[in-house]
């Protein structure tokens, strides 16, 4: 950037030796391909010292980008679930992609231009300074005007910008949705819908690009005209100093061509501010995600397996921005190799009971013991190493089969692999693929049926081999065969871990070592299924409703 900005002052030193010594006066005594020579050299050095500097900024930008990116993805492994809530993947996968890279061209868009031309600036106005202090004054007037100019555009422009930003997440968050919901756009004739609001958010997008476009344009033409102004009362006095030959053509010549070139570097300095406003309004969004909470990961580590004694205490727990709280005075001790069955009414509280095992959220008050011990005294990582869990809303990645089953698992055993396939009951269907347990199930593993998609997650427990189940609604999508053949499984590896079963359907809930039933956030009845169908109160009503055959 330095040898670019030297370059600067040899094109103007040149023309006016040139033409004080070339074309009158004395004549220079040397050949004369001396001259394109010398032009040539100078252009040369300027085009290796310009490619240089792209070069290195784009290197350095790109690895900054990928250290940028990769930051925020790790934070986003990290936060607490709850972040989730009050983001959408829309917004998310905006600031990644787009907000990320705004940040990363404004630097390299700013420090080459605010290095460079300030050094070129400053390099040309020392030689005008030089050359003739007094027509050099008239240049500096340009300076304030455009500083006064800037200042009153930029706060437009970040307003602007940050209100673009957030129709660019909307916007990305339109398509991510409709890319998601596909089938059931098509099912329910909401292509028209879809489109709308489509256009809506692009129309409100490219709207504040050309509010945006306007208040950057309209720098231009003021500085354009500052400029000429200068220009013109710079060409009166040195026609004035030349009439009393208090300088020569060479001279002015060199001095009009040096304010010329420093109108250019001038211009960018002045454009400079729309994309350094528009990156800090990015880097207020890309910081506050990555300046977010991450879990507290501190605690002890659980030295091999544990046994799995769960002890629940006074647990309250009310959901952020919520008023009414989802679990309220729990008390409840399951033993070692226990299998308890969670039941009741839609939003009881059950999935909030058992999401607060693996510490997908914090209790309000009261504490959970695993084996005596507080889990808020347990790692993270060592508490959730310990714990295997299969929801009613499979989430698969687009790998192979093989590759689900074993997640997570830096050293995949085969022969675990296959124990799992065939204790899941996916023998059959592994059999029917051309590349076995080593095909790619796509997108959420949209290549497999629901059945078989809930019988891989099921595989994926299998695998883990935890000494604490968690089977939310795990058969629900099985139809009546799978179900049996799946459940033989459960059964079998329900044998010596402490299982929590939210579930519908009575083969599991009958046997289950104790039912825990659960209404407004409360336990209102715990027994056995037959202690409780004879007390003939809250479960024997929900047996009645949801459970008869």
């Amino acid at each position: 950037m330095s040898g670019t900005a030297l370059t600067e002052l040899a094109l103007p030193w040149g023309l006016g030796k040139l033409l004080d010594h070339g074309f009158q006066g004395e004549r220079m005594h040397f050949p004369l391909w001396y001259v394109p020579a010398g032009l040539i050299g100078i252009f040369v050095v300027r085009g290796f010292c310009t490619f240089t500097t792209s070069y290195l900024m784009s290197r350095i930008t790109v690895n900054l980008l990928n250290e940028l990116r990769a930051k925020i993805f790790a934070k986003l492994l990290h936060v607490p679930v709850g972040f989730y809530h009050s983001e959408s993947s829309g917004r998310i996968i905006n600031t990644i992609m787009f907000e990320a890279q705004q940040i990363v061209e404004m630097i390299k868009v700013s420090i080459t231009t605010l290095f460079r031309d300030s050094l070129t600036v400053i390099a040309l106005m020392a030689y005008l300074v030089w050359l003739n202090w007094k027509l050099t004054l008239v240049t500096i007037i340009l300076i304030p005007g455009m500083t006064l100019l800037v200042r009153g555009v930029s706060k437009r422009l970040r307003k602007l910008n940050q209100q673009s930003l957030e129709v660019n997440g909307e916007l990305t968050q339109v398509i991510e949705e409709s890319t998601r919901a596909h089938q059931v756009i098509r099912i329910f004739g909401g292509q028209d819908y879809e489109q709308k609001r489509f256009e809506e958010k692009n129309r409100k997008l490219g709207s504040f690009t050309m509010k945006s476009t306007v208040a950057v344009s309209f720098t231009t033409p003021l500085t354009q005209i500052l400029a000429s102004i200068a220009v013109a009362i710079v060409i009166m006095l040195a026609l004035a100093q030349a009439r009393k030959d208090a300088t020569t053509v060479g001279d002015f010549v060199t001095f009009i061509t040096a304010m010329m070139m420093l109108l250019t570097p001038l211009k960018r300095l002045a454009d400079l501010n729309g994309p350094i406003q528009r990156g800090m309004a990015a880097a207020e969004s890309v910081f506050g995600m990555v300046d977010t909470e991450a879990e507290v990961a501190t605690g002890r580590v659980i030295e091999g397996r544990a046994r799995g004694q769960l002890s629940f205490r006074a647990l309250g727990f009310t959901y952020p921005g919520q008023e009414q709280p989802a679990l309220s005075n729990i008390d409840l001790d399951i033993a070692a190799g226990e299998t308890i069955a969670l039941v009741g009414m839609s939003g009881g509280g059950k999935t909030s009971l058992v999401n607060l095992v693996p510490r997908f959220y914090e209790p309000d008050h009261g504490e959970i013991l695993l084996d005596g011990v507080s889990l808020t005294a347990i790692s993270l990582k060592s508490l959730r190493q310990q714990i295997a869990m299969v929801s009613q809303n499979v989430v698969l990645f687009d790998d192979t089969i093989a590759a689900n089953i074993a997640y997570g698992d830096p050293a995949p055993d085969q022969a675990r692999i296959e124990y799992a396939i065939d204790s899941a009951h996916l023998r059959e269907v592994i059999n029917e693929m051309s590349e076995g347990s080593n095909t790619t199930i796509g997108d959420n593993g949209m290549r497999l049926s629901g059945g078989q998609r809930q019988r891989l997650a099921i595989a994926r427990a299998i695998y883990k081999n935890a000494p604490i189940l968690i089977l939310d609604e795990a058969t629900s999508a099985l139809d009546s065969e799978s179900e049996r053949a799946v459940q033989a499984a459960l059964d079998e590896l329900m044998q010596g871990r402490t299982t929590l079963v939210i579930a519908h359907r009575l083969s599991t809930i009958e046997r289950a070592s104790r039912i825990v039933v659960l209404v407004d956030g409360k336990i209102v009845e715990i027994g056995t299924h037959a202690e409780l169908l004879a007390k003939e109160s809250a479960y024997a009503n929900l047996h009645r409703l949801q459970f008869s055959v």
